[in-house]
């Protein structure tokens, strides 16, 4: 039998998901791990031409340490949010503080690395601006347009994966997009067949069911395995 400390889902209020700059690097990279997405490490929509063919793993690692800004609280851009996940649902009093990372939890046991959500604006993906996916269907949408944000991925660290931290990094992304300034976010998600065998790392993009729970509706369907979903927060969205 199966201990059920290893197989029950997570709840939302034992996690704090914070911008990656006011995470350490050691803890982002123990969320990537070494192989799938650690061997990515991001960077398949950040890059386009030679990179990504023939780049190595430490220096795709490098461009994320880069992007994300880790041990830099002060940095006033980042490229996601790391989720942390607190020891017997204890956390930190000043958990989601600006500039404090959840180190450790309200007992004093450290907080876990458990998760990592990739967004910023739909731009600074330079990938995305030739994928069919992103904008078939879609003739008037203005691929200049700064103030739609994309969700590209997410990673749950190995030993806590389909324990609902995605949902919780989603409905995350969704706040922070929306404080930041986003008209409208955006995830191209996967999409899975009822018998169909789909592996993890197809799984990154998110599956149609994540985004439609945080909110998101379906806006196109490019392929039989794939949907645009999309959440439009309007004009002055950011939270003062």
């Amino acid at each position: 039998m199966r201990n059920p400390e290893v197989i029950a889902a997570i709840k939302p209020e034992d996690l704090s998901i914070v911008p990656a700059n006011q995470a350490s690097w050691p803890d982002l990279k123990a969320v990537f791990g070494e192989r799938d997405s650690g061997r990515c490490n991001c960077q398949r929509f950040k890059t386009r031409g030679w990179f990504w063919d023939q780049a190595t793993d430490e220096q795709r690692r490098a461009r994320l340490r880069d992007q994300a800004n880790c041990d830099d609280p002060a940095a006033t851009t980042t490229t996601g949010l790391v989720a942390y996940l607190h020891v017997h649902g204890e956390r930190p009093a000043n958990a989601g503080a600006p500039g404090v990372a959840p180190a450790v939890s309200g007992n004093g046991q450290p907080a876990t690395p458990v998760g990592w959500v990739a967004l910023e604006p739909r731009t600074d993906y330079p990938r995305l601006l030739g994928l069919p996916t992103v904008w078939k269907s879609r003739p008037g949408e203005d691929k200049e347009d700064d103030s739609v944000w994309a969700v590209t991925c997410f990673v749950v660290r190995k030993g806590y994966r389909r324990r609902g931290i995605t949902y919780a990094l989603a409905a995350a992304a969704v706040d922070y997009a929306k404080a930041n300034g986003a008209r409208a976010l955006e995830g191209y998600a996967m999409l899975t067949q009822p018998g169909k065998e789909i592996t993890w790392g197809e799984l990154h993009v998110g599956a149609r069911q994540v985004f439609a729970d945080a909110g998101f509706t379906e806006v196109s369907r490019p392929s039989v395995r794939r949907a645009v979903m999309r959440i439009d927060f309007g004009a002055g969205s950011a939270e003062t």
